[in-house]
């Protein structure tokens, strides 16, 4: 029998009432089950179906498979609330859709992203936009173990819950407890750049990831074919957001931090100050371009070429008129090199000729054939406009031509040593050397060929039996020569993230850029190449900025590439610090920017401890009762930097005035429950002893 909802009134916990939420919940995932076992029953035939038409078998294998991943990751949390309305009518909100085919598909379970779910998060006492409740269930695996009607205001004991609830390593996603700030900057129609700007515990990168998948949800045909990327400080912080995504139903998705935007280059590790201001600043653009013109060299001395019948003395002046018609083709470095190559056997053949004694048409023919051949002159060629790879081109700088070329802060001894401030020079390099003529004529005939190839077969495809049928869809208005190209290449066999990741000319179609104040203009740069239809979300903190080289107006590193194509927010309530830390936290806050104000905290918990110490090693003392600990100090295993993005339910910041403002400011608010602040003592002044302090 089909299970009809129930809505039951008043806003008490009754055991009639749980017992019938309980049947809703359990109902739902019987249907989930149900749906599952269907879809992997119909792609496991489709994969099998040997009969079928190929078009056909095509689009329901990767609709199908679309749909397992999407019923897989929805277990977790399947619903997690109910809005009744004025009229009666009541929704339960998921984290995806369910319909029932033995209704006329009448919506069983609606999908958080759905405009008809969107009151659920916005619906406030002041405006309760058509609702008389708004329910929200508490579940552990597929139980529901209680529920609770806010009166939807703020502090709703729904939300005050989950913020107390302790952390986990791993981020959870906020699709329960979504705000109405939130949810307006989730939902925002904007194509362009969005920025999202707030202090800590804002919830802003959960809001980055929650627009991902609502724009996935709503521009699933775009985004599906060409994935998003998202851009985290470090692997820890991508490693705590990593689940979200995949949670919420979403998987077309690559998780980059900026020193792994460059395929085959992972790194971690930081320049110094000074070489950081110089790489990632825009002087780096033209110093990348005189390490390029650099690399296309004139001889010191003639080389001799020997022909046939003479020595011909290459000099500087001739390879120089050789190099000037290169550079003027306007192609790339590895791609003119053909052209150098050609130009310099054009002014070799006059002073051939003089040599031999004479001018003969047919005689200075055999001359450019002879040079065009000479095993010596292809040698000069690799010498003075050699075939570089980025990563070549980079480490020769660093380890010596820097000092030649003025930049002595760039040198060391290990020039492929790489850094986070080499990957955007080693993208730039990639679009100033390019790839060699053959290698670009070679790839673009394969491609053509495999797009015209599946072209014709959409065509075939179209004429095959659709002469008296109006309304049947064809091959073309499913398919595209395009993809049908990409699904019968080798590199098919890569889900879109793994062939996203690993091809540096691979373009997004959004890219999610967290802790964006960090990134320096050449990272911005990288990014723009990765996201030519400018569609993104930058969420940042201007106060919370560490780095030499990051962002200082969002204006002044945004306008360059996208004009007036960006708009910004700014969420102003936080949901993870207490008032009594957030306080504590406010004077690093000051010393930054004594007219900022932080953000507002919803919730109070107990004031930070101080401890002062003669020896640090009591650190290693301090645990937590329950939950997440962590200690962040200056040199330890996680610093403010690498602490970024991340919270925990206690935390033991060390030495704090060690830290910069930036840095402190970070430090003291990663805590959602309890923060202790460790300072080493000053023996000319008495202060606590280490066993004082222990409580």
């Amino acid at each position: 029998m089909r299970y009809k909802s129930i809505v039951s009134q008043g806003a008490s916990v009754t055991a009639g009432e749980l017992s019938t939420e309980r049947q809703r919940i359990s109902f739902l995932y019987e249907r989930l089950d149900r749906e599952r076992t269907a879809a992997k029953a119909r792609l496991d035939a489709a994969l099998l179906d040997a009969h079928e038409q190929r078009w056909h078998r095509e689009v329901a294998v990767r609709t199908l498979s679309e749909q397992v991943s999407r019923l897989r990751v929805a277990d977790e949390g399947l619903c997690f609330g109910r809005i009744d309305r004025v009229d009666g009518t009541c929704s339960c909100i998921g984290r995806i859709g369910l319909f029932d085919p033995d209704d006329d598909y009448a919506p069983l379970l609606t999908d958080w992203r759905a405009p008809v779910a969107r009151p659920f998060y916005t619906a406030t006492g002041a405006n309760p936009e058509g609702l008389t409740r708004r329910r929200h269930f508490r579940t552990r695996g597929r139980v529901l173990e209680g529920f609770h009607d806010d009166d939807l205001h703020l502090d709703a004991t729904a939300l005050l819950d989950a913020l107390e609830a302790p952390r986990a390593e791993t981020m959870r996603d906020i699709v329960a407890t979504i705000q109405a700030e939130q949810d307006e900057v989730i939902r925002l129609d904007h194509r362009g750049v969005l920025v999202i700007e707030g202090g800590p515990g804002t919830g802003k990168t959960a809001v980055a990831l929650h627009r991902v998948a609502y724009l996935l949800y709503t521009q699933r045909e775009r985004l599906s074919r060409q994935g998003v990327l998202v851009v985290g400080p470090n692997p820890g912080f991508l490693r705590h957001i990593g689940d979200v995504l995949p949670s919420l139903g979403e998987t077309d998705v690559v998780f980059a931090t900026p020193g792994e935007l460059f395929p085959g280059v992972r790194t971690s590790r930081e320049d110094p100050p000074e070489a950081q201001r110089l790489k990632g600043g825009p002087a780096a653009v033209d110093l990348v371009r005189e390490a390029v013109a650099d690399r296309q060299e004139l001889p010191v001395e003639p080389v001799p070429v020997e022909l046939e019948d003479v020595t011909v003395p290459v000099d500087a002046e001739l390879v120089a008129v050789a190099r000037e018609r290169a550079r003027a083709s306007g192609l790339r470095h590895n791609e003119a090199r053909a052209v150098f190559f050609s130009a310099l056997v054009d002014v070799l053949v006059e002073p051939a000729l003089a040599l031999i004694g004479h001018d003969w048409p047919e005689l200075a023919a055999d001359v450019r054939r002879e040079l065009g051949r000479n095993a010596d002159l292809r040698a000069l060629v690799d010498a003075l406009w050699p075939v570089l790879t980025p990563q070549a081109l980079l480490a020769d700088l660093y380890e010596g031509r820097c000092l030649a070329l003025g930049y002595p802060e760039l040198y060391r001894e290990d020039g492929r040593a790489w850094t986070v401030s080499d990957v955007p020079l080693l993208d730039e390099a990639a679009e100033l050397l390019g790839t060699t003529s053959s290698v670009v004529r070679a790839a673009a005939r394969e491609r053509a060929e495999e797009v015209e190839y599946a072209r014709g077969v959409l065509e075939v495809l179209d004429m095959e039996g659709y002469d008296d049928v109006d309304d049947e869809l064809r091959a073309v208005d499913l398919l595209d020569p395009e993809w049908l190209a990409d699904r019968h290449s080798a590199r098919d066999h890569r889900t879109l993230a793994e062939r996203a990741a690993a091809d540096r000319e691979w373009t997004y179609g959004h890219v999610v850029v967290d802790e964006a104040q960090e990134l320096s203009e050449m990272d911005w740069r990288v990014l723009v190449r990765r996201c030519p239809n400018r569609s993104m979300t930058v969420v940042g903190d201007l106060a919370q900025r560490q780095a030499e080289a990051g962002v200082r107006s969002w204006e002044a590193v945004l306008g360059p590439h996208v004009g007036e194509r960006w708009v910004y927010r700014r969420l102003t309530v936080n949901y993870r610090t207490p008032a009594e830390i957030m306080s504590y936290a406010a004077g690093a806050l000051a010393e930054i920017d004594p007219s900022a104000e932080p953000p507002r905290s919803v919730r109070r918990g107990a004031a930070p401890v101080e401890m002062v110490v003669s020896d640090l090693s009591v650190v290693s003392r301090l645990r937590a009762d329950s939950g997440t600990f962590a200690v962040i100090s200056p040199d330890g295993p996680l610093t403010p930097r690498a602490a970024k993005g991340l919270e925990f339910d206690v935390v033991v910041v060390v030495e704090p005035e060690r830290m910069t403002p930036a840095e402190r400011y970070v430090a003291l608010t990663r805590a959602t429950r309890e923060l202790v602040v460790v300072r080493r003592a000053d023996p000319t002044t008495t202060h606590l002893s280490a066993a004082a302090a222990l409580r």
